[in-house]
């Protein structure tokens, strides 16, 4: 098990701290052909690094259950999980490359210095080969970049913002979650076909990237279909108590509001939203809706009946009946006791992924693992096919469009999937405008 406040287990490789840049360990620098953190022992250390504290501490929590399920399977212990329905056949549950897998874990807070300073830490105190997790699309922009610049791998965990793998993309970065774009396009035609092509919207949105861009992705996607933006109002992240952003809505001549607020923050709001009314409220002649773009069990959970009846997207859910997805709910639910969230599901999914493409390189270096990932395609990890495009490192698969269940069985029983968008529908060009700016760039093996 993991030794938090990032505590390594196992052999300690030290080396110099850092000025402006990250520092490499220095018992790499003279080696040709090294790279930063190369395992040369028995054993191999990942960096989980996820909100421990904050307002996405929930879906951290659940982040950090994926992964020390993740590593139970790499070394061998457990069932197995995904790796039985895993159409790569590299990973044999003996470590990666015969190493025992460790790990350090840190806490980001969500916020991106404090992710920085965790991540930077495991690199260069703990000796992690690999940094995944977050559930912060500021953080994974920000993680990222270090991470190239250090030359080790990131395997974005819950980000959803265009610009991780648009604008702020990085060679050594990878991200299997699905964007703000990709929610736009699975949702408008659901949308359109339930509240009909004439409407007016207000959007509140988390004051970051995440919140932009997918304020972008919705209104584009809906004004596409003819609805009219009739506001968009930015919100602190740090935000708990959304009256005072509520409270003008219906004085604004919409009749939907889109919450583009992820976690605590979706929570809170969404409650305050259906306390002062609007679900029962008409508007133009029209009943008043409310939409949540990026939904999640977890957020569904802490905010119970307010989730009635209300459409949104989602990355996975554990009431898929695929062979895979079943396999891990199996698995985590005998570890833990309940189903996973889609963040548990994608950050396991990463985690093995990432194993996997050591395997197939038959090495740790940076480099040859990006050219593993690059243009990979797999099945048989909950998503369906599945294709990690190399120009920008983004996985394309299908969406889940969920509503809140009017009925619900069990307090994890909330969501029902009403559509599963094929991956047509939302694969776009690398070169599309809500990606515009930036560059890949070549893949850093840092030492």
């Amino acid at each position: 098990m993991s030794k938090s406040n990032l505590t390594r287990r196992g052999v300690l490789k030290t080396g110099a701290i850092g000025g402006a840049g990250l520092a490499l360990p220095t018992m790499f620098a003279s080696r040709a052909n090294a790279y930063t953190n190369e395992p040369t022992g028995s054993t191999v250390t990942l960096g989980f690094n996820v909100p421990q504290t904050g307002p996405y501490a929930d879906e951290g929590a659940d982040e950090l259950r994926a992964y020390e399920l993740a590593v139970k399977h790499l070394n061998g212990e457990g069932d197995g999980g995904m790796i039985n329905t895993f159409s790569s056949k590299a990973l044999k549950g003996n470590g990666i490359l015969g190493k025992k897998v460790e790990y350090v874990t840190g806490d980001t807070q969500t916020k991106s210095d404090a992710a920085r300073a965790s991540a930077r830490s495991m690199i260069e105190k703990d000796g992690a080969v690999m940094i995944t997790g977050g559930s912060s699309s500021g953080v994974a922009v920000a993680v990222q970049a270090l991470c190239q610049e250090a030359g080790v791998i990131f395997m974005a965990g819950l980000t959803h913002s265009n610009d991780t793998t648009g604008k702020d993309k990085r060679a050594n970065g990878f991200r299997h979650f699905f964007n703000s774009y990709m929610s736009g396009a699975a949702l408008a035609p659901v949308l359109e076909a339930n509240y009909g092509s004439d409407r007016k919207a207000y959007h509140l949105t988390a004051d970051y990237n995440w919140g932009y861009t997918t304020e972008e992705a919705i209104r584009s996607s809906t004004e596409a279909m003819g609805w009219e933006t009739v506001a968009a109002v930015k919100t602190p992240l740090t935000q708990t108590d959304f009256s005072s952003y509520i409270a003008p809505v219906l004085q604004s001549g919409a009749d939907v509001l889109v919450l583009n607020h992820y976690g605590g923050n979706m929570v809170n709001s969404l409650t305050n939203a259906v306390q002062f009314g609007l679900r029962e409220a008409q508007a133009n002649g029209k009943n008043f809706e409310i939409v949540v773009p990026l939904y999640s069990r977890l957020m569904a959970r802490g905010a119970g009946d307010a989730v009635k009846g209300i459409f949104g997207s989602t990355n996975w859910h554990w009431s898929l009946q695929d062979e895979a997805s079943q396999t891990f709910v199996r698995s985590f639910g005998t570890e833990y006791g309940f189903p996973p969230s889609q963040a548990a599901h994608t950050c396991y999914v990463q985690a093995l992924l990432y194993a996997d493409a050591v395997e197939r390189a038959g090495s740790f270096e940076p480099c040859a693992v990006v050219e593993a990932l690059e243009g990979f395609e797999f099945d048989g990890l909950g998503n369906g096919p599945t294709l990690y495009r190399a120009e920008d490192h983004q996985c394309f698969k299908d969406v889940l469009v969920v509503r809140g269940k009017e009925n619900p069985t069990s307090e994890f029983d909330l969501l029902e999937i009403v559509e599963i968008t094929p991956v047509d529908q939302v694969t776009y060009p690398p070169d599309h405008p809500q990606f515009a700016g930036g560059a890949l760039g070549s893949c850093n093996n840092g030492a």
